[in-house]
Formats: C-alpha cells, sequence, structure tokens
C-alpha cells in the first residue's frame, strides 16, 4: 500500500525563540538549524527577517540546507499595497525559497486588534499571498487563532484560508494559537474544514501546549486529514510551548497506527541522532535534559523494580514500547536498595563486569549498595558511582592515581571597582606511580564571575592528570545537585554531579558527606575513574 507524505516544518529558531528566557545567537542559530536538517526536516524556518538585529544577520548569511529554508512575517498592513509594505518587503528581501505569513481568522481579532472590516483583512491576505507568488516563493499561511475563529464564525474563518489558497498558498496551516484546544474538537474542525473545501494536501497543523495537548492535537490533526505538522525541538516555544517534534517524529515512524499510513523525511538512520539532537538544543540553553521526556529522556528506559529488570532479562518487549536504540537512547537498569539480582545482573552487563548467576559477590555487591544507601548514597540516579562500587567489590578497579591532599579557600572582597565579590581558589594533590603532581586553579570564569568552590576543585583536579589528561580533556560537567538527607546534627549532604564527554555520553556519581565540598569533591573523582575505566585507560 501506497503511503501519504506528511510534512515537517520546525519553527525552533523562530516560534521557539519566543520561549521566556531564550535569546539565541546567529551562530547558536546555525547549530541548531544544521542539526534539524540533519534529522530531515522539510521546512526550517529561521525567524523573521527585521525583527531583530540576530534575525536580519541570521538571513544575510544564510545557511545551505537540504531543508526549504523559510522565513517569517505577517500580512501586510491595511491601508497600503503589498509592494508599500516595508515589514512584508523585509521578509521578501530575505531571499528564502519560502515564507511564512501569519493573518487573522477570528473575527473578534479582526474587529478589535486590527480594527478593519472583515472584507479588507480578507484581502490583505489575498493580496499579500499573491505578492509572494508573483515572486516565485513558496506561500504559506498562518491562520492566527483559527480555533477560536471557527468556533464563533467558522464560515469566516473558512473563507480566510480560501483567500489564502486562491492567491497562491502552497499551505494554509489551522493554528492554536492561545492552545486551549482539545484534540476531539481539533479533529472534528480540521475534518469539518476539508468538507468545506480545503484540500488536505494543502493544510498544515501549529499547535501550543498550553493544556498538555499539543502533541495529541497535532496527531488529531492528522487523522482528521492535515498533511503538515509544525512543531519545535523539545516542544520549545512560548508560555508552555509548541508541538514536541521530539515526541512527534518517532511516534509517526515506530507506532503502526502513523507509520503504515505516512512516511515523513526523516529516515531511520537519522531517527538515531534523534537523542543527540534533543540534548544539542538543551546544552545551547545551558538546560539539564529533562529526565521524564518521551523517547529521549535518560529515564524514557529506566527499569527501577526487580520485577521489571527480570522481565526485560528475558524480553525488553515486556517493558519497553520501542526499542532505545532506534532514537538514540540506551536502556537503564538502576540500582537501589529496593534492586533484586535480575537488576543486579543486567546492570554488571552492561558496564562489562561477567559475574554468573548465583556466585557469593552478587550478594556482597547488593549488601554494600543497600549499606551506603542506609547512609545517604543514591544509586538509583548515580549508575557510574555504582559500577565503580561494583569493581571494588569484584577486585577488578584499577589505581590510576591517588589524591593526597585538597584544600578550598573562599574569600570575599572589593574588587578595583570597589564592589565585594567571591574568589575560590582551590589547591590539589595526587600521586600517579611515584610521581606526585600539585594544582591550583580558580574559579573565575571567562565574565570575571566566581563560579564557586566546587568548580575550583574541578578545575584542579582536571588540570594535570598527567598520562591520564587525554583521557579527561573533554569532560564537562553539565548538572550539579544538592540534597540534604536527614536532619538536625545527623544531616548529611548528597551531591548528583552529572557529566558529559565530546561522544554524548552522560554519567551521574554520587558523593555523600555532612561537609558539601567533601560530597562533591567524591563525586568529581566518580566521574573522572568512571571515564578513565569506560575509555580503557591502563591502571598503574
Amino acid at each position: 500500500m501506497t503511503r501519504e507524505r506528511l510534512y515537517l516544518f520546525d519553527t525552533t529558531l523562530r516560534d521557539g525563540q519566543q520561549t521566556q528566557g531564550v535569546q539565541f545567537s546567529e551562530n547558536e542559530k546555525l547549530i541548531i538549524a544544521r542539526t534539524l536538517d540533519d534529522l530531515g526536516m522539510d521546512y526550517i524556518e529561521g525567524g523573521w527577517p527585521g525583527a531583530n538585529p540576530t534575525d536580519s544577520a541570521f538571513f544575510e548569511t544564510a545557511p545551505r540546507l537540504r531543508a526549504t529554508f523559510t522565513a517569517f512575517g505577517m500580512t501586510k498592513r491595511a491601508g497600503r499595497s503589498a509592494e508599500n509594505d516595508d515589514v512584508l518587503a523585509a521578509v521578501i528581501n530575505a531571499g528564502t525559497p519560502a515564507v511564512c505569513l501569519v493573518g487573522k481568522t477570528h473575527d473578534f481579532h479582526v474587529d478589535t486588534a486590527l480594527g478593519i472590516s472583515l472584507e479588507e483583512n480578507l484581502e490583505n491576505i489575498r493580496a499579500s499571498v499573491a505578492y509572494l507568488v508573483a515572486k516565485r516563493r513558496e506561500a504559506l499561511f498562518d491562520a492566527e487563532h483559527f480555533f477560536d475563529g471557527y468556533k464563533d464564525n467558522p464560515a469566516y474563518a473558512v473563507d480566510c484560508l480560501r483567500a489564502a489558497l486562491q492567491a497562491g498558498a502552497r499551505w494554509v496551516v489551522l493554528c492554536d494559537t492561545n492552545g486551549g484546544a482539545l484534540p476531539r474538537e481539533v479533529y472534528e474542525i480540521t475534518r469539518a474544514v476539508i468538507a468545506a473545501g480545503i484540500p488536505g494536501e494543502n493544510l498544515g497543523i501549529h499547535t501550543h501546549n498550553d493544556t498538555g495537548n499539543a502533541v495529541a492535537n497535532s496527531l488529531a490533526a492528522v487523522d482528521a486529514g492535515a498533511r503538515q505538522i509544525q512543531g519545535t525541538l523539545n516542544g520549545l516555544g512560548e508560555r508552555c510551548g509548541n508541538a514536541n517534534l521530539v515526541t512527534l517524529i518517532p511516534t509517526l515512524m515506530l507506532k503502526p497506527a502513523y507509520a503504515e499510513r505516512f512516511e515523513i523525511g526523516v529516515s531511520r538512520e537519522a531517527l538515531k541522532g534523534l537523542t543527540r539532537a534533543s540534548r544539542t538544543l538543551d546544552d545551547i540553553l545551558n538546560r539539564v535534559p529533562t529526565k521524564q521526556a518521551a523517547y529521549v529522556g535518560a529515564s524514557a528506559f529506566a527499569h527501577k523494580a526487580g520485577l521489571h529488570a527480570s522481565a526485560i532479562l528475558k524480553d525488553p518487549t515486556t517493558y519497553e514500547h520501542i526499542d532505545p536504540a532506534e532514537v538514540g537512547n540506551e536502556r537503564i537498569i538502576p540500582m537501589s536498595n529496593q534492586a533484586g539480582q535480575s537488576n543486579l545482573l543486567r546492570r554488571l552487563s552492561e558496564a562489562g563486569l561477567t559475574v554468573e548467576k548465583g556466585d557469593p559477590a552478587l550478594g556482597r555487591i547488593l549488601e554494600e549498595i543497600k549499606a551506603r544507601e542506609a547512609q545517604g548514597y543514591s544509586y538509583d540516579t548515580a549508575q557510574a558511582s555504582f559500577e565503580l562500587v561494583a569493581r571494588r567489590v569484584l577486585g577488578q578497579m584499577p589505581k590510576f592515581f591517588e589524591v593526597k591532599r585538597y584544600k578550598v579557600t573562599v574569600e570575599r572582597r572589593k574588587n578595583k571597582y570597589d564592589r565585594m565579590v567571591s574568589l575560590s581558589e582551590a589547591v590539589v594533590v595526587v600521586k600517579i606511580g611515584e610521581d606526585k603532581m600539585l594544582s591550583v586553579s580558580e574559579s573565575m570564569d571567562e565574565a570575571g564571575n566566581d563560579r564557586g568552590p566546587v568548580n575550583a576543585l574541578s578545575n584542579a583536579l582536571a588540570k594535570d592528570l598527567g598520562p591520564y589528561q587525554q583521557y579527561i580533556d573533554d569532560l564537562q560537567l553539565v548538572d550539579f545537585k544538592v540534597r540534604i538527607t536527614g536532619g538536625g546534627t545527623e544531616a548529611v549532604t548528597r551531591v548528583i554531579i552529572d557529566s558529559e564527554d565530546r561522544e554524548g555520553r552522560r554519567w551521574s556519581t554520587v558523593g555523600v558527606s555532612p561537609n558539601i565540598v567533601d560530597a562533591s569533591f567524591e563525586a568529581l573523582l566518580d566521574a573522572i575513574n568512571w571515564k578513565l575505566v569506560r575509555d580503557g585507560a591502563q591502571g598503574r
């Protein structure tokens, strides 16, 4: 059976940039555009030319893409021609092969926001789209507030779509601008629009996540006959975000209800880069990836309960709806005081440690894990530290270096501008074989801001590890979490550190102590030791 083509339109660089606290640089836009292009997007919307200096500069040095590069703007303003509208001119002058224009389709907004007649708004849509087509641009029309408009005045909302199509638009896109629509009404309205004569092959959907239904609403529109989906990486977007393409893409490709009916421009090989693409955006935003994110989250294929892990050992499909490798993710069997031997055997196997079922060492590892968790450790979220504990119990932990001493100082003083500033400094002495090495580091970043004592310790520890330096030069700390366990005089500090290397590997380590610096240093040591083990460094 021939499958129908669905088209994916990414608006991360435009609508995604409207997220509170997000502002991409020109170089960051370039990285994101290439990441999207590698995935296989059909359209990549670069922003609004003329709206701000960054967007204008980005269009001036437009990236070479396989996707259709698209500029965004709005329909011409009332009282002037399309040829003489300077806002529309800036979009045309961007030189992109496609242009997406937003226009009003809700009569309330036409009356209240624009203050013009309904017919004049229709003429603005017709004239603007016709002008794009005359300039040999592929025209898309974003029907703003369409679902609210259809509920109030369905005939007029559809007339707006018809005006754009008759003027030559390739796509008219139904926008749930306020994000308040629900899947059933999106389905019914989309069906009604098609029944009114708007072809499904020219119909797109653009949803927001204000009710948590952006992905469901997009799929509902596809079920009803729409053939383009607009969305963003990681669901980035104004207010609660847009439809998350990172969730939609694997759903369309791996779920039979869609995979058997449709094809998209993303290949199975490109799909394996989905997790990495998601994390690339998080890195640019300096955000910690959401562990519970569908398909790509670190916990998306984590199986904590012993019963689950036992079944996973026999057949992963017992508790997994897809193979995590298909989206570039991996299975995790967390270790905790709820663990049984099934979890333990699986986790040891993944770490490359072979232990036979029934081996007394398994009991010793579990006892050690449970004893340490009673002290405040948590191996549920620190798989790398668990592996190191297991290796030590098994006698399979190489000795790379020994920390002889370390010291951290924090000084508060006035700078040359007579402002009070903090400065942290760390000294670390390690012994490798017969050699001792002393490293000193401050925590000041390039902007002259103090990053704190833990940062100073990390810099000092990673500054000079002699023969092991090559293994840790690409190590980067990406998250640092602190929790106080217990209370009163018995309280201890638990520190979880997430690390990453240039291969995109992420691992978590834990440290526990009444002293936050000691707990942090323990987690730092585990992060380095785990990487040395995994990269095959030879112990001394």
